[in-house]
């Protein structure tokens, strides 16, 4: 399969997964209003507008914010678009639609409502991950496979 066809169907896929989690979360399940709600033990749903980019950094960015971070994740995909077309490698390709669906579906709530809908809450004694979302979890699995491809023995192909 082409590269190109497979990346963008990671793309595709990982904008679809996210944008529709984040309308379930939103407006059937109705999470702004219940605010946080156990899912398993370590598992909550939990409402955050994140107003900032990962983990909260550069939160005091006001209004502004929003659209610098979003021209920036938006040149950075064109980035990844022209690394995609180039890659040889169907794993590389997959991470990097991986990585750009992620980070156009926050692209996007940044654009609808402001900030980023985040709501994945994991936590166990004591110890708690900032809430994320799915476009998130997408945006790390593609960084890791892009790690770990790039840590592999080229001569072993």
């Amino acid at each position: 399969m082409n590269n190109r066809v497979l990346g963008a169907g990671c793309l595709l896929g990982a904008l679809v997964a996210d944008q529709a989690s984040k309308y379930w979360v939103l407006n059937i399940y109705d999470l702004p209003v219940r605010e946080s709600v156990p899912v398993l033990p370590g598992l909550n749903l939990t409402m955050v507008w994140n107003h900032a980019i990962t983990f909260g950094m550069l939160g005091g960015a006001g209004a502004a914010g929003r659209i610098i971070f979003s021209v920036a994740a938006l040149l950075i995909v064109a980035g990844l678009g022209v690394w995609m077309a180039r890659t040889r490698r169907h794993w590389v390709a997959v991470a990097l639609g991986m990585v750009m669906g992620g980070a156009i579906g926050n692209v996007i709530d940044r654009l609808r409502f402001g900030a980023v809908v985040d709501f994945i809450h994991l936590h166990a004694h004591g110890w708690s991950w900032p809430v994320f979302n799915i476009a998130d979890a997408l945006i790390d699995c593609g960084v890791a496979i892009l790690i770990i491809d790039n840590l592999r023995d080229r001569d072993a192909n």
